[in-house]
This record gives structure tokens, C-alpha cells and sequence, in this order.
């Protein structure tokens, strides 16, 4: 007779080999990020929100927008353009014009070309100077430093019993946003390295006294990061609101982490792979109605604000990451510490 397929015995043998393609797909991103870093001198390409510049929205249907970026390319700096379309009729709106020239130069270089007199009716301009701009930009960079640390701290706290070694990380997470702040008067670039460098020693500590502490903030930290390269790779200039919808993704990404690691340490009921699964069905659940949710909100929303079609698109994508760094790489990480320990069912 034909043997069936039991998954949980495949997966005994084979999910540390399941490691493998998130680990080839995080290797493959924080490369592309470091090469993306040594082109451009960030990790980001940055919008006008976050560079300083102009922003003019056109309500003009008649122009083309392919001639006018054609046309006007080498004499606005960093121009780039955008519809902005009704929902419904699917007819364009407006035309959203960026670019880093001052709003006296960019409005006579577009009247030249247009033929005619930009008003209130015809037109809007706004101007971001580039020093509040930066301001802005080393601000959202330490939030998300802060907050990935204290995240850090709260699930070493949850999952540790040795108080040594919470002490140290507390004090070693606290290091990384205080030395960012006092560095990034002398260089920002330097801010962000010697800052990265103390989470890795912090990371190395949740690896060396805590697995579970490790597995969850490494799969929170690859969703980030993977997140990141595809936004350096499809080219997306990212605003303000698009380095918020990467702290929001730092919450999204641990919850489901923390159910599932709460599960598998916590819980006395059934065995280790019984647990695995009942944590899968509660988190999937959760994932899967949030991608939903925020698939249907990009749709309704991406031709009409680019703010929050921006902050959808980078949250479903680090969802989908997630899905993959927490059924793959927490639970891999997991079930190889509760398996080596002794006294763990199988």
C-alpha cells in the first residue's frame, strides 16, 4: 500500500536544511544593501521629504508627462514625476512634479514650457529646506534604532532568566541610540556603523545566553533589511511616511515571532511539533487577514496618495518576509534549541 505523506517527520529531518533559503535570501540582501550603500552613500534613495526641494502638483490633463519628463530632466535637478488619478474613473487628476531646484527657479523653468501663468487654480507648491529635511531624516533613523532596541531588550527580558546578562544587553542596547546621538555630529555614516555594531554584540550576547531571544530578533531584523533591498531594488524613493511604515513593520513582524516562541516554551500540552502547529494556525491567521487587509488599503489608496501607497507597499512586503522568517527561520532556530536540550518531547 502507498505510505502517506506525514509532514512532521519530514520536517524532523529536514528543517534545519530549510534554513538555507532564508539564509541564501538575507546573505543576497544585506549584499545588494552594503553595494546599494557604497553607490549612493545611504541605504535608502530619499524623496523630497527627506532630501529638502520642491513639490508641485500640476492640475493639467493636456500634458504629457513622458515628453515633460523627457524634456525637462536636465533642467530641473533630480526631477521626478507622478499621476495622481481618481480612483473610480481611473483619469488622471493632477501631475505630482519633485524636484531639488528652488520653487522661483522650478516654477519659471515650468511656465517656460507650459506657455502660461501658474496660479493657486492651475497649481500648488510646496518647499522642504534641506536642513529640516536632514534633521527630519537622523530623527526617524534613531526611532528606529530605539525602537528595534528596546524590542530587543523587552523579548530578552521575556525569555532569559539570567540577570546578569539582561543587565549587560540593557546596557549595551542603551549604548547604541546614545552613541548615534553624540556621533552623528561628527559623521552620520560613522553614527549608523559604530550604532550597528553594538546590536550585533548585542544580537551575539542573545545567541550566546538565549536562543529564543536570538531566533526572534534576527527574524524582526530580516524582515527589515529584506524589506530594504527590495525597496533599493525596484528603485522606490522613500518619504518620510516610508520610514514610518518600517518602524510599524517592526511591530508586525514580532508578534507573530513572540506568539510562536511563547508556544513552544511555554505550553505543556502536546508535543513540540503539536505546538508548532497550533502556534502556526493562530499566526497565520493573523499574518494573512493583516496582507489582506493592507493588499485591498494599497489598491484604494496608491493612485491617490503616494504617502499611503507608499507605507502599505513596504508593510505587505515585509509581511511577506515575515511569513517566511518566522515559519522557517524562528521555528528551525527553535525546534534545533528544544531538541538539543534534554527532557524536550519530540
Amino acid at each position: 500500500m502507498e505510505q502517506k505523506f506525514d509532514f512532521w517527520k519530514w520536517h524532523d529531518r529536514n528543517y534545519l536544511k530549510l534554513l538555507i533559503i532564508p539564509l541564501l535570501i538575507f546573505i543576497l540582501s544585506i549584499s545588494y544593501v552594503a553595494y546599494f550603500y557604497s553607490q549612493n552613500n545611504d541605504f535608502i534613495r530619499k524623496d523630497i521629504s527627506l532630501t529638502g526641494g520642491t513639490t508641485i502638483t500640476l492640475y493639467d490633463n493636456s500634458v504629457d508627462i513622458s515628453k515633460l519628463r523627457e524634456d525637462l530632466s536636465e533642467k530641473l535637478e533630480d526631477l521626478n514625476l507622478r499621476e495622481i488619478s481618481n480612483i473610480f474613473t481611473k483619469k488622471r487628476e493632477a501631475i505630482l512634479i519633485q524636484t531639488k531646484s528652488n520653487p522661483d527657479k522650478a516654477k519659471k523653468i515650468l511656465e517656460d514650457y507650459l506657455g502660461y501663468s501658474l496660479n493657486e487654480k492651475n497649481s500648488s507648491f510646496e518647499f522642504t529646506g534641506p536642513s529640516l529635511s536632514q534633521n527630519f531624516y537622523l530623527q526617524l533613523l534613531l526611532s528606529i534604532i530605539y525602537a528595534f532596541s528596546f524590542m530587543g531588550v523587552v523579548v530578552f527580558f521575556l525569555f532569559s532568566k539570567k540577570s546578569k546578562q539582561k543587565n549587560l544587553t540593557l546596557l549595551l542596547i542603551l549604548l547604541s541610540p546614545t552613541l548615534f546621538i553624540f556621533l552623528k555630529i561628527i559623521s552620520i555614516n560613522l553614527a549608523i556603523i559604530i550604532a550597528l555594531i553594538s546590536l550585533i554584540i548585542s544580537l551575539f550576547i542573545f545567541f550566546t545566553y538565549n536562543i529564543p531571544s536570538f531566533a526572534v530578533i534576527v527574524s524582526a531584523f530580516a524582515d527589515i533589511f529584506m524589506t530594504i533591498a527590495i525597496i533599493d531594488l525596484l528603485g522606490i524613493r522613500v518619504s518620510s511616511a516610508g520610514i514610518v511604515a518600517l518602524l510599524m513593520l517592526i511591530g508586525y513582524s514580532v508578534d507573530t515571532d513572540i506568539l510562536l516562541t511563547t508556544r513552544m516554551l511555554k505550553r505543556e500540552e502536546g508535543d513540540l511539533n503539536e505546538r508548532i502547529f497550533s502556534a502556526f494556525k493562530t499566526g497565520i491567521t493573523m499574518t494573512l487577514t493583516s496582507i489582506l487587509a493592507i493588499f485591498t488599503a494599497y489598491l484604494i489608496t496608491h493612485n491617490i496618495s503616494d504617502i499611503l501607497g507608499q507605507i502599505f507597499f513596504i508593510i505587505l512586503v515585509g509581511l511577506f518576509f515575515d511569513l517566511m522568517n518566522t515559519w522557517i527561520t524562528n521555528v528551525s532556530i527553535l525546534k534545533w534549541h528544544l531538541l538539543s536540550r534534554e527532557g524536550v518531547r519530540k
